[in-house]
């Protein structure tokens, strides 16, 4: 099964055309044609069933036969890490956290930080490439880069918020509260500065011990993130 992303598409659409670039993958790769059915997402929580009604490489048409709704699950996991220097890295982490299942996610500027510029555009493709992958109906949030003092001084609804380092001795199931957000600041290379640390700490953070081993960057946000899911897991609010 393939599932296509259109942003442009509501509950209420009844026909709807795909971009040159998205047309040509199903007409010329999929080698889809006129009758043959599509699935396809807003990234908003929307499932569409679609019949396409004109196979045209630049251009290719569909009629939405039905909607459904999918059930968005009840808490919410946001992972905002410093962009490693190697990009392949850091899109590689972009991949796997969508396809694990991520709410938001920003690349943080911090004393440390190797990378300094990004391409937000790129990464929009990668996440975007990894929900259809994944077989997703909602989009993670990609926020742009923020600079570490601006990103702590944020108000997050209520989430409970924490940093990343090395020198904390408690790791996330012994600090974890039964909030339905969950923030989790992961550092570069260097980590954060002891002064980022105690500036994070002021700002309502708690400070988080990853594993017992020296992870690289991407691996501790993915380690961060199951942690989170395995734990949410747990709460019978959160079990099927």
């Amino acid at each position: 099964m393939n599932l296509f992303y259109a942003p442009g598409i509501a509950p209420s659409t009844d026909l709807y055309t795909f971009d040159k670039e998205e047309s040509r993958h199903i007409v010329k790769s999929l080698r889809q044609k006129n009758g043959d059915i599509l699935f396809l997402t807003d990234g908003s929580g929307n499932w569409f069933e679609a019949k396409i009604i004109s196979a045209d490489p630049k251009h290719t048409q569909i009629k939405i036969i039905s909607v459904t709704r999918k059930k968005r699950r009840p808490y919410r996991i946001h992972i905002a890490m410093a962009p490693t220097k190697s990009n392949e890295r850091f899109e590689w982490f972009l991949e796997k956290a969508v396809e694990i299942g991520i709410d938001e996610i920003t690349p943080l500027l911090t004393r440390y930080s190797e990378r300094k510029k990004i391409n937000l555009t790129r990464y929009e493709k990668i996440i975007v490439s990894a929900m259809k992958q994944s077989l997703q109906v909602y989009k993670p949030k990609l926020h742009e880069l923020t600079k570490f003092e601006k990103f702590i001084s944020q108000d997050f609804e209520q989430s409970q918020k924490y940093i990343a380092y090395c020198q904390a001795k408690q790791s996330l199931p012994e600090v974890f509260q039964n909030q339905q957000k969950i923030l989790i600041m992961i550092g570069p290379e260097g980590g954060f500065s002891k002064e980022e640390v105690q500036k994070a700490k002021a700002n309502g953070f708690l400070t988080l011990n990853i594993s017992p081993n020296r992870l690289r960057t991407e691996t501790a946000g993915l380690v961060a993130l199951m942690r989170a899911h395995l734990l949410y897991e747990k709460l019978p609010e959160n079990k099927q």
